[in-house]
C-alpha cells in the first residue's frame, strides 16, 4: 500500500472540502486521510466532518487552536482571500507543506513574502490554479510546444462569466468587494493570468487594462424593482432574479451547485432555498448590493519574449467558458469551452478537433473540466517527489503580479504599467 498522506482543512466550503477535500476522501482515499478540519460555521464544520470521518476532537471553530500544533503533513487552506497569505505562512512555520486557494494576496509586498517564508522553512506551497491540469488545457500546452504552429505570435483569451455566476459570486456573494477580498483581475482571472503567462513561455514585461461597474448599479434597475427578489414585480421575468437562479434551476436539475451553496439544509428543499433568499444575501436585488468590482476588462499584455496577449473578461454571457486562441507562424490553436473543443488548424491543411469529452486524463465532471480532479491526483506524486511540480507558488506569483499591476492600470484609466 502507498503511503498516505494526512490532511488538514482550514475553510470547509465549496473549495477547501467540496472540491479538494471530497475528492481526497471519495476518491483517492488510499493517497489521503483527513485528520483536522477548522472553519467559523459551526454547521458547516459538523457536516463536513461527519461526511469526511474526522473525528469531533480534531474539528475547530477558532483558528488560533487548529494552529497550536502541526495536525497533518498537508495543510489545504480553502478560506476567503484575505486569509490565504496568512495562513500559508503560519502553515509553512509549523512545518506543513500547502495546498492554497488563490488568489493568494493583492498586495506586492507579500508575494515576496510567501517565497521568503517558503525559503525560510522549506515547505512546498501549491496553488488551487487547477486549469493547469484540466485535461482541455493541457492539450493545448501538448499542440503549443509541439511546434507544429510555428513560433507563437500572440494569444487571445476571453474569460466569458456566465450572468448567474456573475451574480451569484460577484454582485451578490463573497467576492462583490475589492476591500474584502480581491480586485476582479484577481479573483476571477488569476487561472486566465497564470494559463498566459505560462503558455507564452516567459514573464510578463508591461500591460494596460480597462474595465468598470457598467450593469449592476441602482440606475439601472427596471422599474418598480425591490430590494429583495421574492417581493419584486419581475421576480419572474428579470434574468438575475434570485428565484429563477436558485429555485427554478434547482427544481430542473437537484444537484445544481450554486443553491446547494445558499441553503444548508439536507435534503434541500424550496422552502430552504425561500428562507435563504430571504435571509441571506443572495435573494437581494443584483441592482440593489453593495457590490464594486468590475464587470467587465480588457487587458493587454506584452511578454519578455516578445509574444502579445489579450484577455477579456465579460460578466455577463449566456452560457460561460473560456475560449483561447493561439496565433502562430504556421497555424492556430483554438480552446473553446463553451462549445467544448480544441482544434488545430494549421495553414492550407484540415484542421483537427478534439472533443473535450474524448481527451482521457481528469475526471470531466469534476469541477473545472477535470482539473480539480487531476491536480488532487498529481499532487500525491508532486509531493512525494515522484512527479514534476506544477502550479507551484514561485510559478503562481507571477499571475499575481500581473493581476496587482493590470488593477493599478485600470484604476489609472489604462495606463501601461511594468509588471516587474
Amino acid at each position: 500500500m502507498e503511503k498516505q498522506l494526512t490532511v488538514a482543512i482550514i475553510g470547509c466550503g465549496g473549495r477547501g472540502c467540496g472540491a479538494y477535500g471530497h475528492l481526497m476522501h471519495d476518491s483517492f482515499g488510499e493517497k489521503y486521510k483527513i485528520v483536522a478540519l477548522c472553519d467559523i460555521q459551526e454547521r458547516v464544520l459538523l457536516r463536513q466532518g461527519e461526511q469526511l470521518e474526522v473525528p469531533k476532537e480534531n474539528r475547530f471553530l477558532d483558528e488560533k487552536v487548529f494552529f497550536e500544533t502541526k495536525r497533518a503533513d498537508l495543510l489545504v487552506i480553502g478560506t476567503q482571500d484575505q486569509d490565504h497569505y496568512r495562513m500559508t505562512v503560519k502553515g509553512l512555520s509549523l512545518g506543513y507543506d500547502v495546498l492554497v486557494e488563490k488568489p493568494l494576496t493583492s498586495s506586492r509586498k507579500e508575494c515576496k513574502g510567501l517565497l521568503a517564508a517558503q525559503k525560510k522553512y522549506g515547505g512546498k506551497v501549491f496553488v488551487g490554479h487547477v486549469l493547469r491540469y484540466a485535461p482541455a488545457f493541457r492539450k493545448a500546452e501538448e499542440l503549443l510546444h509541439s511546434g507544429r504552429i510555428g513560433k507563437l505570435i500572440a494569444i487571445d483569451a476571453l474569460e466569458q462569466v456566465w450572468y448567474g455566476h456573475m451574480a451569484h459570486s460577484f454582485v451578490r456573494g463573497n467576492w462583490r468587494r475589492s476591500d474584502e477580498t480581491s480586485p476582479m483581475i484577481l479573483a476571477k482571472c488569476c487561472h486566465d493570468l497564470d494559463l498566459l503567462q505560462y503558455y507564452a513561455g516567459s514573464k510578463c514585461r508591461s500591460l494596460s487594462s480597462v474595465g468598470d461597474l457598467a450593469w449592476f448599479k441602482p440606475e439601472n434597475a427596471p422599474e418598480g424593482a425591490t430590494d429583495r427578489c421574492l417581493d419584486c414585480p419581475h421576480v419572474d421575468t428579470c434574468p438575475y432574479s434570485a428565484k429563477r437562479i436558485y429555485i427554478d434551476r434547482w427544481k430542473r436539475r437537484p444537484d445544481y451547485s450554486f443553491s446547494h451553496i445558499i441553503a444548508f439544509e439536507r435534503p434541500l428543499t424550496e422552502e430552504a432555498l425561500r428562507k435563504a433568499l430571504r435571509e441571506t444575501p443572495y435573494g437581494r436585488c443584483v441592482y440593489h448590493c453593495d457590490n464594486n468590482v468590475v464587470d467587465h476588462e480588457l487587458t493587454v499584455m506584452t511578454f519578455e519574449n516578445g509574444v502579445k496577449a489579450s484577455l477579456t473578461m465579460m460578466g455577463c454571457t449566456g452560457n460561460g467558458g473560456r475560449i483561447i486562441k493561439f496565433h502562430g507562424s504556421l497555424g492556430e490553436i483554438i480552446l473553446d469551452e463553451e462549445n467544448e473543443y480544441v482544434e488545430l488548424k494549421i495553414y492550407g491543411e484540415e484542421s483537427e478537433k478534439w472533443p473535450m469529452a474524448d481527451l482521457g486524463t481528469g475526471d470531466p465532471n469534476s469541477g473545472h473540466g477535470g482539473g480539480d480532479n487531476a491536480l488532487v491526483a498529481e499532487l500525491y506524486d508532486m509531493l512525494c517527489g515522484t512527479a514534476t511540480e506544477r502550479s507551484t507558488l514561485e510559478a503562481s506569483i507571477e499571475s499575481h503580479l500581473m493581476a496587482i499591476a493590470a488593477e493599478e492600470s485600470r484604476l489609472a484609466g489604462g495606463k501601461l504599467k511594468k509588471v516587474h
